[in-house]
């Protein structure tokens, strides 16, 4: 089954690539894809703006798909758990991932708080052929990093840190992230419901 991602960062596409390979989804981005703007309150809402904009997209350009919208973020307890929904815009529309990393480290050092808890969430939503709607959300807990550790992934996985491995998510391998990520278990959690049926 053909699933268009309501994504332009292409990081994210290859890692849903990678957690779907062997499911029968073959997902492909739309390159005419415009993004919509996003709300600052809730991952789900936002993954349904996303997939929702996206089919409405493709049905205008005659294309009949199912669609597969993502939102996540980094959560950090120190922090109130900011800065969630706003992880992509944290530090500045036009930040860097890099700018954004370092304001994160910087903000919890200036905290003064010794709690480096953290946590990723994602939330995946698929709107099948015939317009039906499902999500799954997935959370790991995790703890900052002192500093970025590791060249992989991409966002914040070189400052979170997966403690059962002693590792930051960017020191892993994609199979290593893959087995326990946040995007891996909402990714199960949809494909372990019969999503779609």
């Amino acid at each position: 089954m053909r699933v268009f991602v309501a994504t332009k960062n292409a990081g994210k596409l290859r890692e849903l690539h990678a957690l779907f390979a062997g499911s029968g989804w073959r997902l492909q981005a739309y390159p005419a894809y415009v993004e919509p703007e996003e709300g600052a309150t809730s991952y789900a809402d936002n993954a349904a703006l996303k997939a929702r904009t996206l089919r409405a997209q493709l049905a205008a350009a005659g294309v009949d798909a199912a669609v597969l919208g993502d939102d996540s973020g980094i959560e950090v307890t120190a922090l109130g758990d900011r800065p969630g929904v706003l992880s992509a815009r944290y530090g500045g529309e036009n930040a860097s991932w890099r700018e954004r990393r370092n304001t994160l480290l910087a903000e919890l050092a200036a905290s003064g708080s010794d709690d480096r808890s953290a946590r990723f969430v994602c939330v995946l939503h698929f709107i099948d052929g015939t317009g039906r709607e499902f999500s799954a959300r997935g959370e790991v807990e995790g703890r900052l990093a002192a500093a970025e550790r590791g060249s992989a992934g991409f966002s914040f996985d070189p400052i979170f840190e997966h403690p059962p491995a002693g590792k930051t998510f960017a020191e892993l391998s994609e199979d290593e992230k893959n087995a326990v990520s946040h995007r891996a278990r909402a990714a199960r959690t949809l494909l372990d419901a019969g999503r779609p049926t």
